[in-house]
């Protein structure tokens, strides 16, 4: 039986904002006041697929133009057509349920599954919080601040403005400063890259069989599809009172938000791939600000810096959030940043607790690059896990029922599935044979 939100919504009776933009709309119905809904219905759908772009993101693109060039291109566009068909799905989901993906998952499937499936993202995202103060730390160790300095700073900082500032505001402190991201088409133009590969390897494929080249394709999987990404995003439409009757315009933001940060990343790939194509794997972040360089020249450090502070703040608050929504609603408490902290214990004190350990952690000495991919790699495998779970709900009629997935959607979602799980399953095995001493 459905919620009374979930009833009310169903209903077209929305309180709050959503209310008074929907009566907006009708009752003013120029041009106008449709762009002014679509700016208030902006936010889970950017929010999300913009932290995508975090530290393990850019480390992941800047590696893929350093070792292959250009070559991952056309597996990027392949990679931008699935985020734009996951993150509608969970988006739709969470307008026309009034539910987040972890509360669905344990209403519609076993108590076994669902735990499967929050563990797999317990794990996962465990490792993404640690990357993500990592990969502050490496942002102003790039201009001689040490972590043990500002990791700390940052953690209190992040924490504090979730628990006791308005989180919409904060969200908007860290999409400013990610705005760095749009130094890479700049560099990329200015790099003089050769634009005759780069359409080439846009447009047609240009895969390789090697090892490397599948763990690294899962790993732009994992960085560009996250499950956490999912989770935020179904998360915050739910929480911003977003129902069927405006889903229109949360549907923009989502597949435009997608679009935008894929766009970006495909630019991260080609500077990357004009300043330093061919160097190999990277070693360190500061091998990756060189991908800089031809738009910045020593000022390199400094942006890449900037916008590897901003990513990693951003993804910094939402990994976090997005374990605490999903384990709030699959035990079925408050899930509301809006609330006290006494209001509120589970959200909060599992975002608290993944704060703290992410940090601690962080303060240990190890290989940034190295940490981020292998950590985008276990995404890539944990991801079709959650999008099986995500197609399997939104076709179902009783859950969304007219807005459930029509026969063109569910094929071309269910491709999608099926070549993200087939890739990590190529991966697994490469893996496992590797052990054996059977390839290298």
């Amino acid at each position: 039986m459905a919620s009374p939100v979930t009833q009310e919504r169903r209903s077209g009776r929305l309180a709050g904002p959503a209310r008074a933009l929907a009566g907006a709309r009708v009752s003013a119905g120029g041009r106008a006041r449709q762009l002014l809904a679509y700016a208030a219905f902006a936010g889970p759908g950017l929010i999300a697929a913009n932290a995508g772009n975090d530290a393990g993101g850019i480390a992941t693109y800047a590696s893929a133009g350093s070792q292959f060039r250009y070559r991952t291109l056309f597996f990027m566009v392949l990679v931008t057509i699935g985020l734009v068909v996951v993150q509608e799905m969970s988006t739709r989901l969470g307008a026309f349920t009034g539910k987040g993906l972890a509360a669905l998952i344990r209403e519609e499937f076993s108590i076994r599954l669902a735990t499967f499936a929050l563990g797999c993202l317990l794990l996962a995202n465990l490792g993404l919080v640690v990357t993500e103060f990592a990969g502050v730390g490496a942002a102003f160790e790039l201009f001689g601040v040490p972590r043990y300095l500002t990791v700390p700073i940052a953690a209190v900082a992040i924490w504090a403005l979730v628990l006791f500032g308005s989180y919409r505001y904060a969200e908007r402190i860290f999409l400013v400063l990610s705005l760095a991201f749009l130094t890479y088409p700049i560099a990329a133009v200015l790099g003089h890259p050769h634009w005759g590969q780069v359409a080439s390897d846009t447009v047609l494929p240009h895969f390789l069989g090697s090892r490397d080249f599948v763990l690294l394709g899962v790993a732009l999987i994992g960085t560009t599809i996250s499950p956490y990404m999912q989770l935020y995003a179904a998360a915050g439409v739910v929480d911003r009172g977003i129902g069927p009757d405006e889903y229109r315009y949360e549907r923009i933001d989502a597949v435009s938000g997608a679009i935008f940060a894929n766009v970006v990343s495909m630019f991260i790939i080609i500077a990357t791939a004009a300043a330093i194509g061919g160097h190999g794997p990277l070693n360190s972040a500061k091998e990756a600000a060189q991908a800089l360089r031809p738009v910045a020249g020593p000022g390199a450090t400094l942006l890449f810096g900037m916008g590897l502070l901003g990513a990693s703040a951003l993804a910094g608050a939402v990994v976090p959030l997005s374990t605490a929504y999903a384990v709030s609603e699959a035990v079925g408490a408050e899930r509301s940043v809006s609330r006290r902290f006494n209001e509120a214990p589970v959200l909060l004190g599992l975002f608290t607790g993944q704060i703290v350990v992410g940090a601690a952690v962080a303060l240990i000495p190890f290989n940034l690059i190295h940490l981020l991919i292998g950590t985008q790699v276990l995404q890539g495998l944990v991801t079709p896990v959650f999008l099986t779970f995500i197609l399997v709900l939104a076709n179902r009629r009783d859950v969304l029922g007219d807005a459930a997935n029509g026969r063109t959607f569910r094929k071309v979602a269910f491709v999608t599935v099926l070549a993200v799980g087939g890739l990590s399953l190529v991966l697994l095995g490469q893996t496992v044979l590797g052990w054996l001493g059977l390839v290298h």
